[in-house]
């Protein structure tokens, strides 16, 4: 299906399955092309996108006090192919909560097919050096070059399990938390992806540099020092800065246990923002998917590349066809080290 009725008004637009199926173009873009929001710019729907329009004109509510149940989206046959983007918008929302991911990744690619192939920069300390260029030599170089392996996208996902009977009197705040919780685990899983990346390296031989501490002659509840953070600190070259550290829950309390951790300006800080970061002015993350006894260190500018394939999907046609027993909702999504010398791992052995 190529051409839509196009219609300037939105509530003479006619919603059809077919929108989800158009190359190229999610069901809001078309939505979009075909009702432009910058039309409404001094109406009182300045606020809206075309999507929320269309949730107007059907007066569906999903939040708020006078919220709507399930049901209002299949009331009209008309109304029911607007289910699927709302489900969409509700996970997207859970995957995007969780900021951990999106505060470690210097870039997000889009691609259309499942081979990618990206690039490498990690030049030799003397291609990097100013040197001062005598005329007539050589202007030393720096050299990007493509890697040899492709980047390994991983699809993640959960099921929808359940019956549009059981569904159909919920209340759309609640079934919203629901879907968010969805986009949470997708997140957490794409976490977990980008997290191996950074330690094993993505099949290109760019494994991270391991620096060993022990945990010999100290003590069992703080087997860190603060002298270990400086020999993770040191490591990093004039090139790249340590901006960002990944501990699991168990390695977190290790390092609040340091005595410079608990400065009272890093106190206030973490209880005003519920954010930590540490004396070397790092920002720090606690995960479970990182492993117990490590510290991934890295500068987020420059270490990892994410690539996602297309966007979040969920099987649109089940659910306007209120088919939910087994609805899938899935990401696929890779990750790739842009400069592998960006990332150092702090072990501790015993």
């Amino acid at each position: 299906m190529n051409n839509f009725n196009n219609q300037k008004n939105f509530k003479n637009i006619k919603l059809e399955k077919q929108m989800y199926s158009v190359a190229g173009k999610s069901f809001s873009e078309i939505l979009e092309s075909l009702d432009p929001s910058f039309e409404y710019k001094d109406s009182s729907y300045k606020d809206l996108d075309a999507y929320e329009r269309q949730l107007k004109r059907y007066d569906i509510k999903i939040s708020g006090p006078k919220c709507d149940t399930v049901e209002k989206f299949f009331i009209s046959s008309e109304s029911a192919p607007l289910f699927p983007e709302y489900v969409l918008r509700a996970v997207k929302t859970g995957v995007n909560s969780d900021n951990i991911l999106n505060n470690i990744i210097a870039t997000k690619t889009y691609v259309s097919s499942l081979d990618y192939r990206t690039i490498s920069c990690d030049p030799s300390v003397s291609s990097k050096e100013l040197k001062s260029i005598a005329e007539g030599s050589t202007i030393p170089s720096t050299t990007i070059s493509l890697k040899n392996n492709l980047v390994k996208l991983v699809k993640s996902g959960r099921l929808l399990v359940s019956s549009y009977e059981a569904l159909r009197s919920q209340k759309l705040d609640v079934f919203t938390v629901a879907l968010k919780q969805i986009g949470s685990y997708i997140s957490t899983s794409e976490l977990a992806h980008a997290i191996d990346i950074l330690i094993n390296g993505d099949g290109n031989n760019n494994d991270s540099q391991i620096i060993s501490v022990s945990k010999k002659s100290k003590p069992e509840h703080a087997p860190l020092a603060y002298s270990d953070l400086i020999k993770l600190w040191s490591a990093f070259s004039d090139d790249f800065e340590m901006n960002t550290l990944l501990v699991s829950p168990k390695t977190m309390t290790y390092l609040l246990n340091i005595e410079e951790f608990k400065n009272p300006a890093t106190g206030l800080n973490f209880q005003k923002t519920g954010k930590l970061s540490t004396p070397l002015g790092a920002n720090l993350y606690k995960s479970s998917v990182v492993p117990d006894d490590m510290i991934i260190a890295l500068d987020k500018n420059f270490a990892l590349e994410m690539v996602r394939y297309g966007d979040v999907c969920v099987e649109y046609d089940k659910l306007i066809d209120r088919q939910l027993e087994r609805a899938a909702i899935t990401s696929i999504s890779g990750f790739s080290k842009i400069c592998p010398k960006a990332v150092k791992i702090l072990k501790l052995t015993q």
